[in-house]
């Protein structure tokens, strides 16, 4: 039976590959922290682990003697109030990971390492757009993209660790809580838009990603970028549609922003985060995300070389998704 490790597992994405592990019939071992909730990983067949990832030693105490086929690591931090925290979680961490996994999983066949397709940063913004594609040099303009790509590259540093990198584009689907909001602002009869330029932006389920990270595991090659989304562009609105249709909600007030006005509330969102000691949605990382125009990427690597086949368009995956979150009374 293979056996398989998953970090980040009681997280949005973490949680759908321990279902899709289990499913698979893998020995499924679950990584959390001790204030992690099990909400989602409820399974009497999972097995729990606690990792630090900032310690090296306990990492390689709590790794020994298992010789996992697969480690899939999805921790990883979106959100910090400070710039050195994302490094701290997502390129020290994942070093630290990498190294212990090396050290004590001699039969590993692939360890498979969740970007991002922030890592790429605004690299193709003049118009008329094209494909970003993971031959481009990246150009992170963000805290989160650089610790990631940083990440990246520590992996290429790791001697002998067979891995694969995934950078997804925006990840969406049953229990996420960032697109959640934009749901709950347009339920609440508001639509909230910033730049005045057009922006194609792109999208994946979750459903479709844990797709990808199996695929990955089993036929990624050797230190490889796999890009993803769902294979389509949309236009700015085209979520917010979505989301209004299956809500039923007739009249929107839609707010389109000029950037400008938009860097100053996010600035004052990093000034109040800092003083409050707590995270705000409108920060500076926040602000160059959404500032970015361009968001189209090119799959065809992982279609050719993976096999990747999206199953759920925009229209189907928003459908599913607000299904799921008016059945949970989130909505």
């Amino acid at each position: 039976m293979k056996r398989i490790l998953v970090t980040g597992a009681s997280g949005f994405i973490g949680s759908f590959i321990v279902e899709e592990a289990l499913r698979r019939g893998f020995e499924t071992w679950a990584a959390v922290r001790k204030s992690s909730s099990r909400k989602y990983l409820t399974d009497g067949r999972i097995r729990f682990i606690e990792l630090n990832l900032d310690d090296p030693d306990d990492l390689k105490d709590k790794l020994s003697g298992r010789d996992f086929s697969y480690v899939v690591h999805a921790a990883g931090a979106t959100k910090c109030l400070h710039a050195d925290d994302f490094f701290r979680i997502n390129t020290v961490g994942t070093r630290n990971l990498a190294a212990a996994v090396t050290a004590t999983c001699p039969n590993l066949e692939r360890f498979v390492f969740i970007s991002s397709l922030s890592v790429c940063g605004p690299v193709r913004e003049k118009q008329p757009y094209t494909d970003i594609t993971a031959a481009d040099t990246p150009r992170p303009d963000t805290a989160y993209g650089r610790s990631k790509l940083e990440a990246e590259r520590a992996l290429d540093a790791m001697q002998g660790l067979k891995f694969s990198v995934l950078r997804p584009t925006g990840v969406y689907g049953p229990r996420e809580k960032d697109y959640f909001m934009m749901a709950q602002s347009i339920k609440r009869h508001v639509d909230f838009a910033a730049g005045l330029r057009p922006q194609d932006l792109t999208f994946i389920y979750v459903k479709d990603l844990v797709q990808a990270v199996f695929l990955a595991a089993e036929h990624g090659r050797d230190g490889a970028r796999y890009l993803l989304s769902d294979g389509n562009v949309y236009s700015s609105r085209t979520f917010s549609d979505l989301i209004q249709a299956e809500l039923g909600v007739k009249g929107l007030l839609r707010v389109k922003a000029p950037l400008w006005l938009l860097r100053a509330i996010t600035a004052g969102g990093d000034c109040l985060g800092r003083l409050t000691g707590r995270l705000t949605a409108l920060n500076n990382d926040k602000y160059k995300i959404m500032k970015q125009r361009n968001w189209r990427c090119d799959i065809t690597p992982a279609v050719d070389e993976l096999g990747y086949e999206p199953q759920y368009d925009l229209c189907r995956g928003v459908r599913e998704t607000m299904a799921w979150y008016k059945q949970n009374k989130w909505l």
